[in-house]
């Protein structure tokens, strides 16, 4: 199956955040799993973006986002985790999970943590 068909069928429901920086992101982690087998590149790249956009608009240690928005987060969030545990290894599966809980904890205590990208990243690269 092509990338395209492969983000056409996974963004159903989520067009309208591909034009608002989904397409961005996603082609930011491209070169983050281009060491993984071509078949798992677009979907691994695609996981890291929903997560990315997801917890931007859940607004993750801001004010509370609106409705709609923590809804769209979810949706976002909830692709993610479903393309990862049919795609992803075991170590990444477990390092995207470390990574937002790192995120969420450091937004609970009000502190600092490392870039969402950052973090997703080296979670692309476990092993």
């Amino acid at each position: 199956m092509s990338a395209v068909a492969v983000l056409d069928r996974e963004l159903s429901r989520l067009e309208g955040l591909w034009d608002e920086g989904l397409e961005d992101s996603y082609r930011s982690y491209l070169d983050a799993v281009a060491g993984r087998p071509a078949e798992m590149q677009p979907r691994l790249a695609l996981a890291a973006a929903l997560v990315e956009v997801g917890l931007n608009l859940q607004g993750l240690g801001g004010p509370a986002a609106p409705p709609s928005a923590l809804l769209m987060g979810d949706l976002c969030l909830a692709r993610s985790s479903r393309i990862l545990t049919d795609w992803a290894t075991k170590p990444v599966q477990v390092a995207f999970a470390r990574a937002v809980e790192e995120l969420s904890s450091a937004a609970a205590a009000r502190v600092n943590a490392p870039s969402v990208r950052e973090l997703l990243v080296q979670a692309l690269a476990a092993r």
